[in-house]
């Protein structure tokens, strides 16, 4: 799936904004959560995401989910991660 492809989808799930953005190699963000849904797909390199005490470990091509305010970690790769973003937030 292309990046547009995967923004065409996000929009079509109400997902209101869509970001390009990258992690470091090694970089660590520690545990938190976000208002929001999220929805990714990875570009390159590879993105591990910690959640309900399991790691799991995305590379190009996949795609996951984190809904509104589930505690999580994420870690990027040796070679970094690069990914596509959508967010969807709830209504006030």
């Amino acid at each position: 799936m292309d990046a547009r492809d995967f923004a065409d989808i996000l929009r079509a799930e109400g997902f209101t904004e869509v970001l390009t953005r990258s992690l470091p190699p090694g970089q660590a963000v520690p545990e938190h959560t976000h208002p929001f849904d999220a929805k990714l797909l990875v570009t390159g390199g590879a993105f591990t995401l910690a959640r309900d005490g399991q790691a799991t470990t995305y590379g190009p091509g996949d795609v996951f989910s984190v809904p509104a305010g589930h505690r999580h970690a994420e870690t990027a790769g040796p070679e970094g991660a690069d990914y596509i973003a959508g967010r969807r937030h709830k209504p006030a």
